[in-house]
C-alpha cells in the first residue's frame, strides 16, 4: 500500500469513514417520517448484530489523509482486534471491558474502557437505536447511511454508518469527533462466522501496567 503514514493513538480510536453523502434528500425525523427512518435503521442495525462473528482486512484514512489498513477480528459481544500492518504495526484489541492500543515498537500500552469508546455501539450484544440516537438516514439505492449521536457514549462526536441496502452488510464507518474531524475505515474481503483462537481478544493487563509503569519513571 502506498502512501501509508502511521496513525496518532486519538485517531486509531476514531475508526472511521469520511463519507461525502449525495444530494439524496435524508429522511427528517419527525412526525410519520421518524417511524419510518427509525424502523429502516433498526432492521439494519438487528441485522448487523445478528452476525456474532466476522473477519477481514481494513484500510483506515485520517483526517489529514494519512493511509494505513491490516485485518480485523470481531465477535460479539465486544470483541474486536485490529492488526495494523507495516510500518506502523499498532494493535487494537477489545476484550469485552476494555480497549488497549498497543504499539511494540514505541512500547506503549493504552487503556480505555469499552463503553467510553464508539466501538461500543458496533460491537454490542444488539444495537439499540432508541432513545433518538438516529440523527439521519439517507436510503440510495446502493447505499444506506444512518448517522447516530450518543451524548452519553460519544459526547459531541457523530459515528456514520453505511450499509448494502440489499444484503445489510456494513461497508464502512465514519466517527466524526468534536472538532469536525473525520477518521475513516473502510471494510472489504469480508467473511461471516467462524471462530478463533481463545487469545485473539486477550488484552495482557500485565504488559500494561508495567510499560505504563516504566513510561512515568522515565
Amino acid at each position: 500500500m502506498n502512501h501509508i503514514r502511521t496513525p496518532t493513538r486519538r485517531r486509531l480510536l476514531g475508526f472511521a469513514a469520511a463519507i461525502a453523502l449525495t444530494a439524496t434528500p435524508l429522511v427528517a425525523f419527525n412526525g410519520p417520517v421518524q417511524a419510518q427512518g427509525s424502523d429502516a435503521a433498526q432492521r439494519i442495525a438487528d441485522h448487523f448484530s445478528s452476525v456474532r462473528s466476522m473477519s477481514g482486512e481494513f484500510v483506515q484514512f485520517g483526517p489529514r489523509g494519512e493511509q494505513t489498513g491490516g485485518k480485523f477480528f470481531l465477535q460479539r459481544p465486544g470483541k474486536i482486534r485490529f492488526n495494523y500492518e507495516a510500518p506502523s504495526n499498532f494493535k487494537v484489541i477489545s476484550d469485552g471491558q476494555s480497549v488497549v492500543i498497543l504499539n511494540s515498537k514505541m512500547r506503549t500500552s493504552d487503556l480505555y474502557p469499552l463503553s467510553k469508546t464508539p466501538l461500543k455501539l458496533l460491537l454490542d450484544e444488539r444495537i439499540d437505536l432508541s432513545g433518538n440516537k438516529v440523527k439521519s438516514v439517507t436510503e440510495e439505492d446502493d447505499l444506506t447511511t444512518i448517522k447516530l449521536s450518543d451524548k452519553q457514549v460519544f459526547g459531541n462526536s457523530t459515528i456514520t454508518m453505511m450499509f448494502d441496502p440489499k444484503t445489510y452488510e456494513l461497508r464502512q464507518w465514519t466517527i466524526t469527533d468534536a472538532q469536525g474531524k473525520d477518521t475513516t475505515v473502510m471494510v472489504f474481503n469480508v467473511k461471516q462466522g467462524g471462530s478463533f483462537p481463545g487469545d485473539t481478544f486477550k488484552i495482557d493487563y500485565k504488559l500494561n501496567r508495567e510499560l505504563n509503569a516504566q513510561k512515568k519513571g522515565d
